[in-house]
């Protein structure tokens, strides 16, 4: 195994695959030795050429920063002499490669391939058959766990479980935020993995059931039925008789064989360190191309974690509409920032630091690593619903429940979930979590479901993404994940207002 790596010849730093102790040597392609002149960790940088005060830092080909002292070569590369060189608000160029867009666009839908789900009444596909009993205000939370714990105790045929999302919203909200939280309850109502729903209303609160049921859209009685607690007399025997029939109706349903262009997967990272964004989310890339060449959608979000990459976003957008929807998803989102007094680059987290990520240019060129390489077709705002296949952008911020519920909501349903740290948590939907190493791996056996680390001890990215691509048909087709195992399931909705 190397003891680094050098992503693009055009760095001007290379990153330790292992720990470097001042003294310790290594030998660049051109024959040139570098000694490192400061102890290293893992997954940190190393500068291989002189670098004056002022001037970038260069990482996958593209600047991360700039150093804020001279540094000669065999320096260690981090925040103590680095900063950012991002700003507010920009003003963007479109410049495609026209030429490679058009081709990308021909592959797509080129490949077939097939997975077992199930094919739900408005044509849409589910790869989980679960009762989800949804609040429509924090007040009944303890009341939706509480039928949860007795529908499974009903479960049968199909169903795979009962589970309860609830969430400290539903009322003193007003506007927008209002707004955002009936059109993510509705979307999850509405939601391919749930064979049925339970809705639970309290009765006085602002998104009351019957303000909800609007944003439902067409929906089938059979397999949405609604409880609101103050009209009952007894809410728990009532929720009991509704799951009760919502089982009967859903444990019929049957898996068949379906298209992998019915397949939606949702794009994520989040406890990212150096090794993200040269395992795992390079290999989500190649997965999300996969599922893209088949006539299957991606979705990436995190728009925060864009700052500093998103002209490269941006130039692969397949027109000049969809680039100007990506520009104003960028300058709005930092709009949102500068509106509410916040720096704009408050990142990377303290444990990205310590994994090796140094700014936050450092960090979003890792992490849009998992786009791929096919066009941007779509933008989507916060609780829209995806109906284009291929590269979708959707608006959400970088706090891993809060965008792992988004991209959810917007129809995935699987989310790929990239981590160097490591994570328990769990979306609505089945979590797949990807180690950019195996040391994570290995230590968070109940955690971690697949380990990308491979690719920096000599195995290849396409021999990884074949078995990774399997896992998700099989995990698409009913296997469950190690957070579905652990019963662990999470939903968060993204606050963007006052509170009442």
């Amino acid at each position: 195994m190397s003891k680094y790596l050098k992503i693009n010849r055009r760095d001007n730093v290379v990153v330790c695959l292992v720990p470097l102790k001042a003294g310790d040597e290594i030998r660049l392609e051109d024959g040139s030795v570098i000694k490192a002149l400061d102890d290293i960790p893992s997954g940190h940088k190393m500068s291989v050429s002189t670098i004056k005060k002022d001037c970038e830092v260069i990482k996958y080909g593209y600047p991360i920063g700039m150093v804020t002292e001279d540094v000669e070569p065999g320096r260690w590369i981090h925040t103590h002499n680095t900063k950012t060189k991002l700003s507010g608000i920009l003003e963007y160029e479109y410049t495609p490669d026209e030429d490679d867009i058009s081709e990308k666009l021909r592959e797509m839908g080129k490949d077939t391939g097939s997975f077992n789900g199930y094919v739900r009444k408005n044509g849409k596909v589910g790869i989980r058959n679960e009762i989800w009993i949804i609040p429509t205000v924090g007040c009944v939370n303890n009341i939706a766990t509480a039928l949860a714990k007795e529908g499974n105790h009903m479960i049968k045929g199909s169903i795979d479980e009962v589970v309860a999302f609830t969430h400290n919203y539903g009322c003193s909200q007003t506007g927008d935020d209002q707004e955002y939280t009936r059109t993510i309850l509705a979307d999850l109502i509405n939601h391919p993995n749930a064979g049925g729903v339970l809705v639970v209303g309290l009765g006085c609160e602002n998104s009351n059931i019957d303000v909800l049921k609007p944003y439902l859209g067409d929906y089938d009685e059979k397999r949405v039925k609604f409880l609101v607690c103050q009209e009952s007399d007894d809410e728990m025997e009532e929720g009991t008789k509704l799951l009760e029939e919502l089982i009967d109706v859903a444990s019929g349903d049957r898996r068949e064989k379906v298209s992998t262009s019915k397949l939606v997967i949702g794009l994520k990272c989040g406890g990212s360190d150096g090794f993200s964004g040269i395992t795992a989310n390079p290999l989500v890339g190649l997965i999300s191309d996969k599922i893209v060449r088949q006539g299957g959608t991606s979705i990436l979000t995190e728009v925060p974690e864009m700052f500093g990459a998103e002209t490269i976003l941006m130039n692969r957008c397949k027109d000049e509409k969809t680039f100007n929807d990506t520009v104003n998803m960028i300058n709005g989102f930092k709009e949102y920032f500068t509106k509410l007094g916040e720096p704009i680059y408050e990142n990377p987290s303290p444990g990205n630091k310590k994994g090796g990520i140094t700014t936050l240019e450092d960090k979003s060129l890792g992490c849009t690593q998992k786009s791929g390489s096919f066009p941007v077709m779509n933008v989507l705002n916060y609780g829209d619903t995806t109906d284009v296949a291929g590269l979708n952008l959707l608006c959400a911020p970088g706090n891993d429940l809060c965008a792992a519920t988004a991209l959810a909501a917007a129809g995935a349903q699987i989310v790929l979930f990239t981590t160097g740290r490591g994570t328990p948590f769990a979306c609505p939907v089945p979590t797949l979590k990807i180690s950019s190493n195996n040391t994570i791996r290995d230590k968070k056996t109940n955690w971690i479901d697949f380990s990308a680390g491979d690719a920096i001890h000599g195995r290849s990215f396409d021999e990884l993404a074949d078995e990774l691509y399997d896992l998700i048909l099989i995990a698409a087709s009913g296997e469950k994940l190690k957070s579905e195992i652990a019963g662990f399931h999470d939903m968060a909705i993204w606050k963007r207002g006052v509170t009442l």
